[in-house]
């Protein structure tokens, strides 16, 4: 028999950050990402797509954050239109637009709180 469709499937996400509030205000201007407080203190949830999202404060205890690399992408309609958002809502572009062929437009950015992931304008055939 074989194993139902939930497993082996991204479902959930976080984003770690020293100022919550100021981590909504980014993802809500930027991308139009909504959060509600759930659980502890400085802890959100949300819904992207058919995930579940989370941003979260980083914390030293109980569990240090403590977080290695899991590179994730954003899809979006104009690269250097949502670059321009992020750097108006204090992230950084460290690697600006660059083409993959046949692939996408992708850039590496840094949201308002340090944590790295890419946009990209994938190409459709």
């Amino acid at each position: 028999m074989s194993e139902p469709a939930t497993h082996n499937r991204l479902s959930h996400f976080a984003i770690n950050a020293d100022d919550p509030d100021r981590a909504l205000a980014f993802y809500r201007n930027v991308f139009g990402w909504d959060f509600q407080a759930w659980g502890p203190p400085g802890f959100f949830m949300g819904q992207v797509g058919n995930l579940h999202a989370a941003i979260q404060q980083r914390q030293e205890e109980p569990f240090p954050t403590l977080i290695g690399n899991f590179e994730c992408s954003i899809s979006v309609d104009d690269v250097e239109r949502v670059c321009d958002l992020i750097v108006e809502n204090g992230g950084v572009v460290p690697l600006p637009k660059v083409t993959i062929p046949n692939v996408c437009d992708i850039a590496r950015v840094k949201d308002c709180e340090g944590n790295t992931f890419s946009v990209c304008k994938y190409f459709r055939s």
